[in-house]
Order: structure tokens, then C-alpha cells, then sequence
């Protein structure tokens, strides 16, 4: 059995590898091993609902209404959002955009899918 490392995110000894991924089953987190990083700055690896990766500067697509907290209205489902940027995870929000008519919101990767 190999030894895998723990998951930087929240410790967890069970890591897995998916390809040249490694994930830990129990809070998510992706990321890949490389033989000089131990802490060095890394991109987040960020999929949107169908598993395509999501690169800043990416347009995505609503897949379902998302409440706006603070205001009576929704975003709705297709609605399309340009210039995407990923950031560190807050509260499950991991994509920072503009969304045309509500300004600067936080997205989940699950709630989009990449617009080719």
C-alpha cells in the first residue's frame, strides 16, 4: 500500500488518488502532490457540476436558482456569467463574479457548468 499524504485541508489520513489528483473523501478537497511543494502556492483545482475544470477568466452558466441573501429575488437558471475568478473556498463559495443585475457575488462550482 502506498503512503499517501494527509489532506492539507483538514488533516485526513484517508486521501485517495484519482489520476494525478488526490482527493480526500471527507470534506472533498482536490489537489496535486508535487515532489517540491510541501507549502508552496497552488492554484485550486475547482470543477464545475459536470467535472470540467474551471480556470479564472472562464464564462459559466446557472444550473439553479440561487437565492441572494439580503434581497427578495434569484438569480435564475441560465443565466450566463463571464470572467469568472476562483478564490480560496469561504463557506462552500468558491468563484467570485459579477452577475449582471445583482453585481459582485460568491459562487458554489456546483451551481455552474463551464460554457465552451
Amino acid at each position: 500500500m502506498t503512503n499517501l499524504p494527509k489532506c492539507p485541508k483538514c488533516g485526513s489520513e484517508f486521501t485517495y488518488e484519482d489520476g494525478n489528483l488526490l482527493i480526500c473523501p471527507e470534506c472533498s478537497h482536490e489537489w496535486v502532490e508535487s515532489a517540491e511543494s510541501d507549502k508552496g502556492e497552488k492554484e485550486p483545482v475547482v470543477k464545475d457540476a459536470h467535472g470540467n475544470i474551471l480556470k479564472d477568466g472562464d464564462s459559466v452558466t446557472i444550473i439553479k436558482d440561487i437565492k441572494v441573501k439580503g434581497t427578495s429575488s434569484a438569480i435564475k437558471v441560465g443565466v450566463k456569467v463571464k470572467d469568472i475568478r476562483l478564490i480560496e473556498e469561504v463557506n462552500g463559495h468558491n468563484i467570485d463574479a459579477k452577475v449582471k443585475g445583482f453585481g459582485a457575488v460568491l459562487l458554489k462550482s456546483e451551481f455552474v457548468k463551464k460554457c465552451s
